[in-house]
């Protein structure tokens, strides 16, 4: 009985498989999609008293000898699958860039929810990052970058030390990259709140070079804090301050596009920038003015008592 059901089967499947074949002869599809359509006819029309000798997946449902083969990934590859992964590239930088607003990059904290947000965020980019070997397309890294977020935070004491929290307000950060030369500058800007003229930079040098197809080794090379008078308002506590931004250890990308990049340092900190323009160009027409204004103060606010402005912290 059973051999006569067998031969029953063989029969079907090719008379099965001849039709199927005849009527998509004139379409291209897949070898895959034939044999998993040739796969399937045999699994339903094999004897229905075997059915109930076949043990069943521990999960339940389908028997373990049923696979149902990926058809439907086929088919998502050749239907746009590049656009939908665009667009959710897109929606998903909106999504950070929204939640990242007015939080000041999180240099001074964050409230945990918040945190964990735009982290969330960050790690759903990462994980569809379109150059996954950044650092053999260093052309998407150069140029001028602007900080947006940062999980370094200056809290507490130190804030308190650095004088950022009444007198001096931290400004834009930007970072340059000029791969020619394995160079990078990082720019943290200053102001003094009620002196307009009193502005300024620390300016961090670094070198680096390629460890990995993701990652890059940073060597700090030198600083600089200009004007001179801001050297004096952060001299007593230049180490502090220097420790807080000094990039040397290593740091990977972990996303970059033609406007975007996320990287991750040996220190255990996020950062998520935005290409910007380069900063040369639009500071040449106005660099000796900057230099003469804060020439013009410099000596009136050298004669400021520094106790004045940073009453002594102990810490």
């Amino acid at each position: 009985m059973l051999h006569f059901l067998s031969l029953i089967v063989k029969s079907s499947s090719r008379r099965v498989t001849k039709l199927f074949h005849a009527s998509m002869a004139g379409c291209h599809v897949s070898p895959v999609i034939f044999r998993t359509m040739d796969i399937m006819k045999l699994q339903r029309l094999a004897p229905p008293e075997n059915l109930s000798r076949m043990n069943t997946s521990r999960f339940g449902g389908r028997p373990l000898w049923f696979k149902p083969f990926t058809v439907v990934k086929v088919g998502e590859q050749s239907f746009g699958s590049g656009l939908v992964m665009d667009d959710t590239l897109a929606e998903k930088k909106r999504e950070l860039y929204q939640a990242v607003e007015g939080i000041n990059r999180g240099i001074f904290g964050l409230p945990s929810a918040k945190k964990f947000e735009i982290e969330s965020l960050v790690q759903q980019l990462e994980y569809i990052n379109p150059t996954p070997d950044p650092t053999l397309r260093l052309d998407k890294v150069a140029g001028c970058w602007r900080l947006v977020y940062s999980t370094i935070s200056i809290l507490g004491s130190k804030r308190t030390k650095l004088g950022l929290r009444d007198f001096i307000s931290l400004d834009e950060f930007f970072q340059t990259i000029d791969i020619a030369k394995s160079k990078a500058v990082n720019v943290i800007e200053f102001s003094a709140k009620g002196l307009s003229l009193l502005s300024g930079q620390l300016s961090i040098e670094a070198s680096f070079k390629i460890a990995s197809a993701t990652r890059v080794d940073i060597n700090f090379e030198s600083s600089t804090i200009t004007p001179d008078q801001l050297m004096n308002v952060f001299r007593k506590n230049y180490n502090l301050l220097l420790g807080i931004f000094n990039p040397e250890g290593w740091l990977e990308i972990t996303y970059v596009d033609d406007n975007m990049r996320i990287g991750r340092d040996d220190k255990g900190n996020i950062f998520v920038l935005e290409r910007f323009e380069d900063r040369t160009s639009t500071q040449a027409g106005g660099g000796s003015l900057y230099q003469a204004a804060n020439q013009a103060v410099n000596q009136s606010i050298n004669q400021i008592p520094l106790h004045f402005l940073f009453p002594t912290v102990k810490g």
